[in-house]
């Protein structure tokens, strides 16, 4: 019986979130209720979120248009090249400075440096990393995302950043490829678009980084994912750039895809429990937090003086 009213208040209160449209809002209704009831998340929620993102994202591309990722790609295809290896050379020595858990490290390190959550859970399997290990990394990356989504657009709006100073900034400096989108969003049509295509080319990176830890480690058995989402994104800007669709039905698409950010988020911050919070573990929060406060500012730096 109470699991029934639970489960109607969330729905309530999730329709109410989409109708209001910001995601932000929707993260904090999502914690809040999470942490409030302090009861176990549904196995069904990562999977509501994981589906409703990249659905999300997909539908973007109908938005996008194929030449207009083409020419963003081009303009900070370099900087893609060099950043995740650079933030990986500055996370590693960090934790080793900071923290003597090696796995968490790692875990820390490389979900700053490329995206978050997904790292971390495609990564925790192969560097052996324990339960505890991995929802402590997960929880720090969701903290630093919820800040980022709530303080980043107000920062653009103080220096004036422009549509595209902003996206990029977002774009690098924000761990997940839900908090990037929501939070570009946040900012404006052109922002969004230049931080969905930056981010999901950071997150190719995941690729050779999960391939040559398996070889490292002989691990040949495992299978490594190909993120096909990004593919069909690809595919859907293209397609708008060779079809010329109703703007009502650009429009219908842009709403859905907002609307399932929101529903993204709210099932994001349903994510965290009473448990994780008490777990944390300082020496890992302060690596977290150190590496991904030089990231925030390096690259905020970068985009305000030199893009």
């Amino acid at each position: 019986m109470r699991a029934s009213i639970k489960n109607t208040l969330w729905t309530i209160f999730l329709v109410a979130l989409v109708l209001i449209g910001n995601p932000a809002i929707s993260l904090f209704f999502g914690t809040a209720l999470a942490i409030c009831t302090g009861d176990p998340v549904p196995r069904w929620a990562a999977k509501i979120s994981q589906y409703s993102l990249q659905t999300a994202i997909v539908l973007l591309g109908f938005k996008f248009g194929f030449d207009q990722i083409i020419e963003i790609g081009g303009n900070i295809g370099v900087l893609l090249v060099a950043y995740v290896p650079a933030a990986i050379l500055l996370g590693a020595p960090l934790g080793w400075l900071i923290n003597k858990d090696h796995t968490s490290n790692q875990l820390i390190t490389h979900g700053t440096a490329i995206c978050g959550g997904t790292t971390i859970i495609s990564l925790s399997p192969l560097i052996k990393a324990n339960q505890e290990q991995t929802a402590i990394a997960l929880t720090l990356v969701f903290f630093f995302n919820a800040f980022a989504l709530f303080t980043f657009p107000i920062i653009g709006q103080i220096l004036n950043l422009s549509q595209e100073q902003f996206g990029l900034w977002v774009a690098l400096a924000i761990h997940d490829t839900s908090s990037v989108v929501a939070t570009s969003s946040l900012y404006g049509e052109q922002a969004l678009a230049v931080a969905t295509t930056t981010k999901l080319a950071r997150t190719l990176w995941l690729m050779p980084l999960l391939l040559i830890i398996s070889v490292y480690r002989g691990l040949s058995n495992n299978k490594i994912s190909m993120p096909w989402f990004i593919a069909l994104f690809l595919l859907a800007a293209a397609s708008n750039s060779l079809i010329i669709f109703p703007p009502l039905l650009l429009e219908v698409l842009y709403i859905t895809s907002n609307s399932l950010i929101v529903v993204a988020l709210f099932y994001i911050g349903t994510s965290v429990t009473r448990e994780t919070l008490n777990g944390i573990k300082w020496p890992v929060a302060i690596h977290a937090l150190v590496l991904w406060g030089c990231l925030v500012l390096a690259t905020l730096y970068g985009v305000y003086n030199f893009s």
